[in-house]
């Protein structure tokens, strides 16, 4: 079995797995099965199986195969290379492939080592908000996706703030963030910039001072205004976060809106 130790692609773009085997017997006289798998051992998940039946020109996957696998090359001329169409960070491990000849002997050849995916993507910045009162204070925290890890950075009006990551917030994977602000002020407006080797990704956050409340136990929430600049693209979305209050007895709502 001949493969590659590693392989890297870009999220959204296909990407091809190279696999090839030789057999000291011709495989023109067996039928052969393919089989990839991501994993080893007993976590590993089969994610495409195929059957090329003697005589037959094609390799024939099964009814329920996923449609974003399939074979580049031809297992009759010893090539099993796995084409993933679309690839994810989801995508990202240690791939295996597998062919099993079955002529009066079945044999099957497997190699140990397998082929590493690493699925790269510029940031992406998945939600920005604030929490706490104003009693206890208000934090932003920033959620970004991204790989390699992209790096958070907070800008204030003026000058740059520090920050802090909380960590990966998804376990087993290393593209997944989260960073915090603490301190927030209303009436202020705070920058989340989010940076790798492919990209920047900006959004930021404007925090509206609270309203008067309408009686003395009424109480007052700050309103969210959020604008998202992603670089390198013509698209900016405003967005007004609605908030529900109970003041004085009464039930008022903030409106939302897109533009």
């Amino acid at each position: 079995m001949y493969v590659q130790p590693e392989i890297r692609a870009i999220e959204g773009y296909p990407v091809v797995l190279p696999c090839t085997f030789s057999h000291p017997q011709h495989s023109q006289h067996s039928s052969l099965q393919v089989l990839w798998h991501l994993g080893h051992g007993q976590g590993a998940t089969v994610l495409y199986r195929c059957t090329n039946r003697l005589g037959a020109p094609t390799c024939e996957p099964g009814p329920q195969q996923d449609q974003r696998y399939r074979l580049e090359g031809s297992p009759r001329e010893h090539d099993l290379s796995l084409r993933i169409s679309s690839a994810t960070l989801q995508d990202s491990g240690r791939y295996y492939c597998r062919v099993e000849v079955q002529g009066r002997e079945r044999i099957s050849f497997e190699d140990k080592m397998g082929t590493r995916l690493r699925v790269e993507a510029p940031p992406k910045i998945l939600a920005l908000s604030v929490e706490g009162s104003e009693q206890s204070s208000y934090r932003a925290l920033c959620r970004v996706q991204g790989s390699p890890l992209p790096d958070i950075q907070w800008l204030g009006p003026d000058d740059l703030l520090e920050g802090s990551l909380l960590g990966p917030v998804a376990q087993g994977t290393n593209y997944h963030t989260v960073s915090q602000l603490r301190d927030v002020e209303p009436g202020q407006q705070y920058t989340c910039s989010a940076s790798n080797p492919l990209g920047k990704e900006q959004a930021t956050l404007y925090v509206l001072p609270p309203r008067p409340p309408l009686s003395v136990t009424g109480a007052s929430t700050p309103l969210l205004l959020l604008l998202s600049l992603s670089v390198g693209a013509k698209v900016i979305l405003l967005v007004g976060v609605g908030v529900w209050m109970v003041q004085g007895g009464s039930l008022q709502g903030v409106s939302c809106w897109w533009k």
